[in-house]
């Protein structure tokens, strides 16, 4: 378990100092605000979503703890090029992973985002790695915000 410990921390100090997609991005036609009031991490997610609903485009911008910033930097790079039903999956299972409700064994498609597995063990981090994944969920709903605060409603099936 160290080694996923050490990979976890080497990819989350990654993408916290060189963090990927980071800025606004031109021509984006879908935007949300995420705010996490309990710790005041806030991102920008940013997506450019074409007429097939596939996410051509998806950047980030903010402030937040190295976990929210790695997570927001790495979910654009996940995102990125996927049908809007398929980022939606990719948003759920990512979401299910930390709260500890998906068997990672099993058939999944989070890929190296499994590295976060461990913040399911730090109950008040999940709500930093979760925060940029609520945001392009109401960004790719059409909604212009998203919050830790009150997740069954962001994520309630409708």
């Amino acid at each position: 378990m160290s080694d996923m410990r050490a990979l976890y921390q080497e990819v989350i100090l990654d993408h916290n100092r060189k963090p990927r997609n980071f800025g606004p991005l031109e021509g984006a036609n879908r935007v949300a605000q995420g705010t996490n009031p309990l710790c005041g991490d806030n991102y920008t997610i940013y997506a450019r979503v074409n007429d097939d609903n596939i996410v051509e485009a998806v950047s980030f911008e903010g402030s937040g703890c190295a976990i929210s910033k790695a997570a927001a930097s790495m979910m654009t790079t996940r995102i990125k090029g996927k049908k809007i039903e398929s980022a939606e999956t990719l948003i759920d299972e990512f979401r299910r992973m930390l709260t500890g409700e998906i068997d990672l064994s099993g058939e999944h498609g989070l890929g190296h985002l499994t590295v976060f597995e461990g913040v399911s063990q730090l109950p008040q981090r999940v709500k930093c790695a979760v925060l940029p994944w609520h945001a392009m969920h109401a960004a790719l709903q059409g909604q212009d915000e998203a919050s830790t605060e009150g997740e069954s409603d962001v994520w309630s099936k409708e």
